[in-house]
């Protein structure tokens, strides 16, 4: 073998090597594109879901008021949460709309408990259905809170591993907030009235 022929082989070793880095590089920051565009289309159901829940809060409290009327502290207690709720959803991250949200499910949760109660608003048909409707809901944001947070921590997990955070730094990926439960809310229920 002749020294050209040995620096032919070596350059096409290392362009070989290049091409593939290149590619391998592509892959990734494709897949950190494609994993970040989950995190947010999750966030979105978590979104849809929530206003859904906010939707259904007015009818229910109008519901409730007709059986209640002398419990008008919980009534207004669940409005206001609830207006926390809607500020919290245009102008704050995961943590600041969790906590919000975590504070609206604690003052339905109030609301509930006054249903028991009054065991004519708990046979009321508007108020059974609203009552279905909204625990329906609750579970379909249960169920998106999980899909986000899962989604959340593989794309946390694909932007700190090696070799990816390297692409991540480069393509200036960010590690997401998780949607997590309020410190009040990981003890046992209590309600008071």
């Amino acid at each position: 073998m002749t020294g050209s022929t040995v620096a032919a082989i070596v350059g096409g070793l290392v362009c070989l090597v290049l091409v593939v880095l290149v590619i391998w590089a592509l892959a990734t920051y494709n897949k950190l594109v494609r994993q970040r565009n989950q995190v947010q289309a999750s966030w979105a159901q978590i979104d849809v879901q929530l206003k859904r829940r906010v939707d259904l809060i007015p009818n229910l409290v109008e519901t409730v008021k007709g059986y209640a009327a002398h419990e008008k502290g919980t009534l207004e207690a669940v409005i206001q949460a609830r207006n926390t709720a809607i500020s919290a959803a245009g102008s704050q991250g995961p943590a600041g709309r969790a906590e919000a949200e975590n504070a609206l499910t604690q003052t339905l949760g109030r609301l509930f408990a006054l249903a028991e109660a009054y065991p004519n608003l708990k046979a009321n048909e508007n108020f059974a259905a609203l009552q279905s409707e909204l625990a329906s809901t609750e579970d379909k944001i249960a169920y998106a809170r999980q899909f986000y947070n899962s989604a959340v921590q593989t794309f946390n997990t694909s932007i700190q591993t090696i070799p990816t955070n390297i692409i991540a730094g480069v393509g200036n990926f960010k590690q997401m907030d998780f949607f997590e439960a309020a410190e009040g809310e990981r003890g046992p229920v209590q309600v008071r009235f």
